[in-house]
């Protein structure tokens, strides 16, 4: 098979890397890709991940026979339905469908119809109107953009005046654009946070193991909420049974729903996940696509071939009885930008790659890098690298990870100490 990856990130770096393994995999492409990916696919830099005319070309001109979309943005906009359109067999939702990531409050309402367990939250797209329920509450609460926001759209506060100056940030000073022009305010939920996988054809379902995300900027979950900065799997927290009732309760309904409303999902769905302390899940929010950086400790830990489970959901000939399976546990920790997940510089050489790569058990994800004009890979985004890797135990794979980190080095680059702490 050939397939074309879209985008040039960690997790689409992730993605190509397990493709490609897979003996299916007679050629990989990357659209744009990045200098960190041209060891497993060939990078085709002129092509925006955004572009939807100029992947189609490209599927086209390669003779692809599979498109597998790594980020939101182009599921948003319809790429998956334009090369539907075309007769190319896509992985990822229709712009329909995606909804239940490109819009919190579509996804809010879905939720609430089809009776998926869930925070309280309010609507809102007046400023004033806003700030006047978060006095009311006058606690914790969650303030989310609305639209997409690569992650960051998110504050989670203490208090009133807390939430007011988020509100602020989003609906006055427009820090995330027409993103922030309609606003969600949640209960603040309680419990432990999980990530869980389905693929699906929009009938059939092959689950993943679950994850677990480190959004906040700082050790301790404090600082800015980021596009994540570190994950683990498995979680010790997510039992089989609580697995069961993930599946039953959300996971399940989920696409059955999606399906009655007339918008069958077809792709990843991404249930971020409240656990309280009896077990029970309450969605934080939808994806609908491979999470960042969750995908990288995934893919590392994942033994069976990706590939033809990626090309049967896209197909709409998913096997239920797949099986992945599954190494022991991987720990991804991501290397930052100083300034992420706000301003940073770009440009600065990094230092110990080599010496990291060559570490047992270890594999280096590139989220925001490129090769400077000697050749030499210098940082090109605020999140920079995925150091990723396996090992027995949770706790064998977190010190091979951060025994590889130390080997690296940039200006400024900063990274949290404390990822996949609470599983060992």
């Amino acid at each position: 098979m050939r397939v074309l990856v879209v985008g040039s990130g960690g997790r689409e770096h992730a993605l190509a890397w397990k493709i490609a393994q897979s003996p299916r995999a007679e050629r990989v492409l990357a659209a744009p890709g990045s200098d960190g990916m041209a060891d497993v696919a060939e990078c085709h830099r002129e092509v925006a991940a955004a572009d939807a005319e100029a992947v189609l070309t490209l599927a086209r001109t390669a003779r692809v026979d599979l498109v597998v979309i790594g980020p939101e943005d182009p599921l948003a906009v319809g790429m998956a339905d334009r090369l539907r359109e075309a007769d190319i067999a896509v992985f990822g939702p229709s712009a329909a469908a995606a909804r239940l990531e490109s819009s919190k409050s579509f996804a809010r309402e879905f939720m609430a119809r089809h009776g998926i367990p869930q925070p309280r939250f309010a609507v809102f797209d007046e400023l004033e109107k806003a700030r006047a329920h978060v006095e009311a509450v006058a606690g914790p609460c969650v303030v989310k953009a609305d639209g997409l926001a690569a992650g960051k759209g998110v504050a989670v506060c203490d208090d009133g005046a807390h939430a007011g100056r988020a509100l602020d940030e989003i609906m006055a000073a427009r820090r995330f654009g027409s993103a922030g022009d309609t606003v969600l305010i949640e209960e603040r939920l309680a419990g432990e946070e999980a990530s869980y996988y389905a693929i699906t054809d929009g009938e059939r379902i092959v689950t993943l193991a679950a994850a677990q995300d480190h959004k906040r900027a700082l050790d301790g979950d404090r600082g800015e909420n980021t596009g994540g900065m570190g994950a683990y799997s498995p979680v010790p927290l997510v039992s089989p049974a609580i697995e069961a009732r993930i599946r039953e309760q959300v996971v399940v309904p989920a696409i059955r729903g999606m399906a009655k409303e007339g918008t069958p999902f077809v792709g990843v769905l991404y249930c971020g996940l409240m656990i309280d302390a009896h077990g029970a899940p309450r969605v934080v929010e939808f994806n609908v696509r491979f999470g960042d950086p969750e995908t990288q400790p995934l893919v590392v830990r994942m033994r069976g071939d990706l590939l033809p489970v990626l090309d049967g959901a896209a197909r709409g000939a998913l096997d239920p009885s797949a099986e992945l399976g599954w190494e022991d546990a991987a720990v991804c920790v991501v290397l930052a930008s100083g300034g992420y997940p706000r301003d940073y510089a770009v440009g600065l050489p990094i230092r110990g790659l080599d010496a990291a790569a060559r570490a047992s058990d270890v594999v280096l994800f590139h989220a925001g890098t490129r090769r400077g004009a000697d050749g030499r890979f210098v940082t090109a985004g605020g999140r920079v690298l995925g150091v990723t890797a396996r090992g027995g135990s949770v706790a064998e794979a977190r010190a091979r990870a951060y025994a590889a980190a130390d080997r690296i080095a940039f200006d400024g680059m900063h990274l949290r100490r404390d990822i996949a702490a609470r599983a060992t």
